[in-house]
C-alpha cells in the first residue's frame, strides 16, 4: 500500500502492474479496496491497476460529517494528479463507486478513457431510502460499524451464495465491520443526498461497460439495463450466479467481460 497526500487528506492506494491501460478500481459502501482483490490479481499482468481506499474507508483519512459523491470524485482526480498519472484512466466503479464514477465523468471527463459500472444505480434515493441512510449514520456513530453491516449484508449476495460460499460472506462482513464508524456515517449521509444522474447519462461518449449480477436485489437487472440503454453503444453483461457483489461471487465472468471490453 502507498499513502499519498492530496490536500489535507492522506489516501491509501494499492497499485499493481507496470504496463497497459491505467485501470482505476473504486469500491462500494461500506467496503474498501480489498473487495477488488480478485480483479487486482487478474489484471496486474495486463494493466496498471490503481485501487484506492475512498475518503473515510480502509486506511484513508476520515472527514467527519458528510462526504458527497462529488467530493470523492474530486479526491480521485487529485489522487491521480498526485501520483503523476498523465494518461486517461479506465474508471471502474462498484455500487457507491459507480455513483462516484458518474460525478467523475461530469467533473473530470478529460481524465476518462472508458467507464465500467458494476452493480450501481443512476437514480437518487427515494425519501424513504434517504431517511434510512441517515438513520444508519446515526446508529453507526452510536453502535459501531456492525450497525451498517447488519443492514447491508442480507442484500449483498445472490441467495445461493449465502449457503454455498459462507467464507466469502464472512469475509465481506468482516470487511464492513473493520471500517471506521465516522467514515461509514459520512458516506451514508453523502449517499442519502446524492444527485439523480439519469438526465445526463447520454453525455457519456466514451466506451462504457455495464455489469450486473443477475440476482442483484439493490441494482436490479432492469434498472441497469435502463442505464445501458441511456449510454450510446454501452456494452451490457449480466453475470450469472451473482447478486450485488458480482465481482466477488463470479469473478471469472466479470474479469473475462472486463478483459474483452478493454481488449487485453
Amino acid at each position: 500500500m502507498k499513502h499519498i497526500q492530496v490536500g489535507n487528506t492522506k489516501f491509501a492506494v494499492k497499485t499493481a502492474g507496470e504496463k497497459g491501460y491505467p485501470l482505476l478500481l473504486v469500491h462500494g459502501f461500506p467496503l474498501d479496496h480489498t473487495v477488488w482483490q480478485r480483479q487486482i490479481d487478474f489484471f496486474a499482468d495486463h494493466c496498471r491497476v490503481i485501487a484506492p481506499d475512498l475518503r473515510g474507508f480502509g486506511s484513508s483519512d476520515i472527514t467527519p460529517g458528510s462526504v458527497s459523491m462529488e467530493q470523492m470524485a474530486d479526491d480521485l482526480a487529485g489522487l491521480l494528479e498526485a501520483m503523476g498519472m498523465q494518461e486517461k484512466v479506465i474508471f471502474c466503479g462498484l455500487s457507491m463507486g459507480g455513483y462516484v464514477g458518474w460525478q467523475f465523468w461530469k467533473r473530470h471527463k478529460h481524465k476518462v478513457l472508458a467507464m465500467i459500472a458494476c452493480d450501481t444505480r443512476a437514480v437518487a434515493d427515494s425519501p424513504e431510502a434517504s431517511a434510512g441512510r441517515r438513520k444508519m449514520a446515526e446508529n453507526v456513530l452510536k453502535e459501531g460499524a456492525g450497525a451498517a453491516s447488519s443492514v447491508m449484508m442480507p442484500r449483498m449476495f445472490a441467495p445461493n451464495t449465502y449457503q454455498a460460499k459462507p467464507d466469502l460472506v464472512r469475509q465481506v462482513q468482516q470487511m464492513m465491520e473493520r471500517q471506521k464508524p465516522e467514515g461509514i456515517a459520512a458516506a451514508a449521509l453523502g449517499l442519502a443526498a446524492r444527485e439523480d444522474v439519469r438526465e445526463w447519462l447520454h453525455t457519456i461518449d466514451v466506451p462504457t461497460l455495464i455489469l450486473v449480477g443477475e440476482q442483484d436485489a439493490i441494482s436490479t437487472m432492469d434498472e441497469m439495463r435502463h442505464i445501458a440503454d441511456a449510454i450510446l453503444d454501452a456494452v451490457w453483461v449480466a453475470v450469472p450466479d451473482a447478486g450485488h457483489l458480482a465481482i466477488l461471487e463470479n469473478p471469472a465472468v466479470v474479469n473475462e467481460a472486463i478483459a474483452e471490453f478493454i481488449t487485453l
